[in-house]
């Protein structure tokens, strides 16, 4: 196997694990580290489940309350990075990218709305993430949920984060030999070079 056909292989193959990751809550890929720079040029990173991916063009979809402080940082800064660990297989991933919103009422927002459960809409009342709990909403309680919450309660609160992966750094981590790669995407998502790099 020659070293392009190499690196295409690595390239499909995690694209794959991300695209599973999507309906199965066992992949390491399904919760992903999200990174973003805040007003103070700080970098702050945590933890989303991975909604939907297009290996086509390149995109992984996230889920957020608009209140959210990433929201508001991704509003003033799309610059982006994605970071996604395997340990079984000792592989890590990192995309370098750029966020588009889409904000309630935009097209895309509505059709992934609608594709959230009942339980998962639910997640998005209360007030705005990171502020004071004073005291634990009765809500949160399993027997009172289902009577206080409607499924629409939040529908205004629910922002989509698409990712708009530019590069790919692949590293394998190995006893002797550890392997790093590192691809980059043009606008329309095709590999526009790649290579070995040290580790």
């Amino acid at each position: 196997m020659n070293a392009d056909s190499e690196i295409a292989d690595i390239d499909a193959q995690c694209w794959q694990a991300l695209q599973l990751a999507v309906a199965d809550a066992e992949s390491p890929f399904r919760y992903i580290t999200l990174c973003s720079v805040d007003r103070q040029a700080q970098p702050r990173a945590r933890i989303l489940v991975l909604r939907a991916v297009s290996q086509q063009e390149r995109l992984l979809e996230f889920h957020t309350d608009v209140r959210s402080p990433k929201w508001q940082e991704f509003s003033a800064q799309p610059k982006a990075t994605v970071l996604g660990y395997a340990p079984q297989e000792r592989v890590q991933v990192r995309f370098e990218g750029h966020v588009t919103l889409h904000a309630p009422g935009d097209i895309h927002n509505t059709k992934a709305w609608q594709s959230l459960s009942h339980w998962t809409r639910t997640t998005y009342h209360g007030g705005p993430p990171g502020d004071e709990l004073v005291a634990l909403p009765a809500a949160e309680l399993p027997e009172a949920a289902d009577q206080l919450q409607q499924p629409e309660d939040g529908r205004n609160r629910f922002g989509v984060v698409l990712f708009h992966a530019v590069s790919l750094d692949w590293f394998r981590l190995r006893r002797n030999d550890n392997r790093r790669a590192i691809l980059r995407y043009d606008t329309m998502g095709r590999v526009l070079n790649g290579g070995w790099v040290n580790p």
